[in-house]
């Protein structure tokens, strides 16, 4: 009850300031509508049924887009971690790319994969691939060696060291990469669904702001952190109930 309290006093307090500074005059209402006209906007969203499409359509595109580029980024991490071919030959172009601003690639994707979902997933992926891999290949890389060779001792199936040994003794490293991309997820989802979406909540970011309708903007931006702040704490909750043995921050 207590923590409960600590977390809901803040937002309630942040809400009557927010609706204080609004209606007081210092501000335009047109341009920091209060959180009451927000409500009302977000209420109408939901009856006229276009929250829950865009939900949807945001939603699908950040599940694809997370799990092909954190299943392709641990399945490198170990590779590049553990093998010297594979880091020789996929690091070098992997840390060139790395420092590119996936925003940035997102007009040439357009130009790749035209404008459907396919080309928001593989941005999404794209951005999501870049933590999840670095924190694999250096989970994978700084596992003692002793525990190697007592392994080779035991079992000279590869497969079965990576499965039991490696995978394991590399997932605290995985399960940070993988949550760091979840935040970039949500960023890459808005970004992706300026240009070219119909549906989504970037998408209805960008026409209420087009529109002039800051209420509705300000809603969907809400729930958009939302959305992000119950996913990485799903994540969080999933993760402590299947490893129990790992501890990590869940702030």
């Amino acid at each position: 009850m207590k923590r409960f309290l600590w977390f809901t006093l803040p937002i309630v307090l942040t809400l009557v300031l927010w609706e204080i500074i609004s209606r007081s005059g210092f501000v335009s209402p047109a341009l920091f509508p209060p959180p009451s006209k927000v409500a009302v906007a977000l209420w109408g969203m939901i009856t006229a049924g276009t929250l829950f499409s865009d939900l949807r359509a945001s939603l699908w595109r950040i599940v694809a887009g997370l799990f092909v580029g954190s299943a392709v980024g641990i399945f490198i991490g170990l590779l590049t971690g553990r093998m010297k071919s594979f880091a020789n030959a996929l690091s070098p172009i992997i840390q060139i790319l790395r420092p590119l601003p996936p925003v940035a690639i997102i007009p040439l994707v357009i130009v790749w994969f035209g404008i459907d979902d396919g080309a928001k997933i593989f941005s999404i992926a794209f951005a999501v691939f870049f933590p999840v891999w670095i924190n694999t290949h250096i989970g994978a890389r700084q596992i003692p060696q002793a525990f190697l060779w007592g392994a080779k001792l035991l079992t000279a199936s590869s497969m079965k060291i990576f499965r039991e040994v490696i995978f394991p003794a590399a997932l605290p490293f995985i399960i940070a990469g993988v949550r760091t991309g979840i935040a970039i997820a949500f960023i890459m989802v808005f970004v992706s669904e300026l240009a070219g979406a119909s549906s989504g909540l970037g998408y209805r970011i960008s026409i209420t702001h087009l529109a002039y309708r800051i209420d509705e903007m300000i809603a969907a931006l809400i729930m958009l952190g939302a959305l992000g702040a119950i996913a990485d704490q799903l994540f969080v909750f999933g993760t402590r109930k299947l490893f129990p043995w790992i501890k990590f921050s869940s702030k």
